[in-house]
Parts: structure tokens; sequence; C-alpha cells
């Protein structure tokens, strides 16, 4: 009893300090699990921090016999609390990633997630049920009464362990900068070298997004705010084509977008269907809903239907026809979302076609089309620069002259865009082991300072509260850069989505290999 009890303490142990030290690796993501379980968001950031220290300090209390009840009536009660709070997502149809161990491992909190930590709830349960003074013996002492056989099996038992779980770990890592590496490829693909350049060769960075017009779109089955469940096929049934909007509740250029949606839902009701694929929690959501009298918001919380279709900024809209399948290509900000729409209602008799399309051909978007994608243009190239002034997150103003004779790429921001997280480790990876001969990055960003000192970045980031500096650029959302020349010229279109982006830092690498 006293080895099975001590066995229970240690995998405990081991599991809450793998946690606790995981997640505060990794603040921001733990603050952003919180809220995504329905953790007011006040409480979300100082619990992103007070759950880990609470892990480590029930890892802590497990070791010593003396202190390893209290510190089994920890976990237990954690554990619970957890079973709690992902039982209750799982009611209302949600699975927010869990997670529970930070960076190192992060799924969608579901059945499985529910049934491990159901099992180590029984395993706490087990050291409290033999109370206070029989949680078993001493770490400590236990080794001491082994033999030197035994301590040898132990030693080569754990250094085996020690190597499987260094060969998961690793095998992980890989398949995940084996995916970044992919998506890079096909990022460069249409850089420099990929042979998308415009007439006076300067780098057009922004590929055709989306899916082939005329493939079957992709079917879903999406939560709404209020319990419902909705899919491709039911939003199909009227007969009429389909409008996804993909936003996220703390993209800014979203939230200007939901008056005009509101009124698109009323005043095209019987020509189009307009439903919202949206990030972030119910509660953000619905109140954004209720405040513009949305309808059709439905939630996506892994990413898998943006995925899915290709999309890569917020916000973007794509056209589902009414037989299921695609009917353009994946438009970003508000200008080419309209455009989409007033094609969609029969407001213009076709898009842009592709320069080497006929007449009367299939409508085709794609990057080069000035009407399809005027957002996503932004200042001619070869023009002088829009000025910048403003605050870093020390309060000293900072101007784009500042960087007069060197090339910089502005990069527009938002802490809270879902599109800019998912993209954050690729630029802390540019910035810690950046090209030969790349250009700086200055990062024009939303958001406040806390949020934007936690993203860990180097590049100097200037905060625009009201929203002025991406406009002038005609920049549609985040993430989306352009860069600049040593004259303080456009030397790009504006790249629009993680791969455009990245494709764009490449770009002066390549030019000048």
């Amino acid at each position: 009893m006293d080895v099975a009890l001590l066995l229970a303490r240690l995998l405990l142990a081991s599991v809450f300090m793998v946690a606790g030290v995981a997640k505060l690796a990794d603040r921001e993501g733990s603050r952003r699990a919180l809220a995504d379980f329905g953790v007011p968001t006040l409480l979300a950031t100082p619990l992103g921090v007070l759950l880990p220290l609470a892990e480590l300090a029930v890892a802590s209390s497990l070791i010593p016999a003396a202190t390893a009840w209290w510190g089994a009536v920890g976990a237990l009660v954690l554990l619970l609390l957890f079973v709690v709070g992902i039982s209750a997502s799982l009611a209302r149809g949600r699975k927010p990633k869990c997670h529970c161990f930070g960076q190192l491992h992060s799924e969608p909190a579901g059945w499985k997630t529910l049934a491990r930590n159901g099992v180590l709830a029984a395993v706490a349960g087990f050291v409290v049920w033999q109370g206070y003074g029989g949680a078993g013996p001493s770490v400590v002492g236990w080794l001491a009464d082994l033999s030197a056989a035994q301590v040898a099996g132990l030693v080569v038992g754990l250094a085996v362990l020690g190597v499987l779980a260094a060969q998961w770990w690793f095998l992980l890592a890989l398949f995940k900068q084996n995916g970044r590496l992919l998506m890079r490829v096909e990022a460069l693909e249409w850089g420099p070298g990929g042979g998308a350049t415009s007439p006076n060769g300067s780098v057009a960075t922004q590929p055709s997004l989306g899916l082939p017009i005329g493939e079957i779109a992709p079917e879903f089955e999406l939560p709404g705010l209020h319990g419902e469940t909705l899919t491709l096929e039911s939003l199909r049934a009227a007969g009429k084509p389909v409008m996804l909007l993909f936003t996220d509740p703390n993209c800014s250029s979203c939230t200007a977008m939901l008056p005009e949606i509101r009124r698109w839902q009323k005043e095209h009701a019987e020509e189009l269907t307009i439903s919202i694929v949206s990030q972030g929690t119910v509660e953000e959501n619905r109140a954004k809903s209720t405040e513009h009298g949305l309808r059709g918001v439905l939630m996506e919380q892994e990413w898998d239907v943006s995925e899915a279709y290709k999309v890569e900024a917020s916000p973007s809209a794509v056209l589902v026809r009414p037989d299921g399948s695609i009917g353009s290509q994946v438009l970003e900000g508000p200008d080419a979302i309209s455009d989409l729409l007033a094609y969609a209602v029969g407001k213009r008799s076709r898009l842009p076609l592709h320069s080497g399309d006929q007449e009367g051909a299939q409508p085709h978007l794609t990057p080069g089309d000035a009407a399809s994608q005027t957002a996503s243009k932004g200042p001619m190239v070869g023009t002088p620069a829009p000025q910048i002034e403003l605050p870093d997150l020390n309060g000293t103003p900072v101007s784009l002259s500042n960087f007069r004779g060197e090339k910089v790429i502005v990069l527009f921001w938002d802490p809270e865009c879902g599109f800019c997280r998912e993209m954050l480790p690729d630029l802390r990876a540019w910035e810690n082991d950046p090209p030969r001969e790349t250009p700086k990055a200055l990062i024009v960003s939303t958001g406040t300072e806390e949020a934007n000192r936690e993203m860990g970045l180097s590049s100097p980031v200037l905060l625009d509260e009201q929203l002025v500096v991406g406009p002038a650029f005609d920049a549609p959302g985040t993430p989306s850069a352009v860069l600049i020349d040593e004259q303080g010229q456009i030397a790009s279109e504006l790249a629009v989505g993680a791969p455009a982006v990245l494709a764009l830092a490449q770009a002066p690498q390549e030019a000048g290999a």
C-alpha cells in the first residue's frame, strides 16, 4: 500500500509540476484558455498566473510525507474544478483548447480530456481517502531503504522514461515545425521566387486566396450563440447563396463592419444567407451580436473551418453557391467584402476577371483584380509612404522618418486577433533568427500596452489606439504588412495574412541573393 500511495503522489506531482511550469511559460495562452472556458476577461489575466502557481504549490506539497495529504486535497479540488469546467463547456456544445500543458500539449477539451482529469481525480481521492497520517512514506526515506540494485533499476527505469518522453517531444516539435515550414514554402512560392511580381518589378506578396471556384465547399457543423447547431447544408436549405463571413470579436476592423453586416442581413435576406463564423468566447460574441442585432453567428474554436476554406485573416468572406460549390475566392477587408456582397445580390454583373480570362467566363477573383481586392492592394508602389508618428510601449514618439536609409516592414497587428496569435511563434522565430539583409520590422498595433508587452517581441511596437495608421495604408485587417524602401517609398503591395507577410519578410533577402 505504501508503494502504491507513493507512486500515486509522484504521478500527481509530476503532472502538476509540468502543467504549472508550461502554463507560466505561456501566460498569454493560459489567459486566453481561461477566457475561452467562460472566465470573465478581468479575472482571466490574474487567474492565468495564479492557476499555474497553485499547480506548482500542489506538486511541491505532494513530495514530503508531512504535507502530502494536503497536497492531495489541493490536487483533488483543482481536478474537480477542471472536470466541472470541461463538462459545462461540453454541455454547451463548445470544445475550447484546454491548454492543460501550455505549448507542450494543447487540444480541444473533449471526453478524452474529461476522462484524463477524472482518472487523476480518482488517484488524488485515493491518497485523500487514506487520511492525514496515511499518505505514504517520505520519498527520501523510501529511497534510503532501497538496495543498491533497486536504486540502479530505478535510475535505469527513469532514464528510459526520460528518453521516451524526449523522443515524443522531439517528434511533436518536428511535426509542428514541418507544418510551419510547409506554410512558409507555400508563401515563398508566391514571393520573389514564385513568379508573383508586379510589372514594375516590385514584390507581389499575396497569392490567390481560398479554394478553387467550382470545388465542393467543405461541410461543417458549428454551435450558435444559443445552443443551436448549424451546418453548411442547413444554411443552404433555403436554396440561396451563402456568404460566410470570418470575424473575431477582438478584431477592430471586424467590429467596425458589424453595423454594415446587420444592414446587409436585413436588406438582402431574400437573396442571400449571410452567416458569421467567429472566434472568441460565446460571451464576447453574444454581446456583439445583441448590440448590433446580428443573426447566424457560429462559434469556431479550433480554426477547422477557417483552415478548410483557407482563410488567413479577418475580416474575410467567401461565397458558397446554392449547389454547395465555391462561388468566389476568399476576399479580405471591408471593401473587398462589399464587392463580394454586391456581386452575390446581383448589383454587379460579374466580378473582375483575371487578365487571361475571356468575357463571359466563370467569375474569378485574383489578388491582381483591383476591384476584388481593393482593400488588400494598399498604397501604390513607388509613392511616398504615409507618415507614421506614434508612441512606443514606453510612450516615446517614433516616426517612420527615423528609419530613413533602411528598409523597414510595417506590420499591422492586434494582440487579440486570432490570426495574429497563430502567427506569433513564426514572427518570434523570424526576429530571433533574421535572414541575411532582412529589413527591420516596425509593428503598428492596437490593444493595451500590457497586451503588447506580453507578446515578447523585440521589434519596435507602436500603439495606434485611434486606428489612424492602418486606414492610411488601406490595411483591411490584421495581420498585414507593407515594405518601405530606404527613401521612404512604398516598395511592395500590401501583404495580408500570415503566409503573405512571411513571404514579404523573405523578399529582400531573395532579391539580394
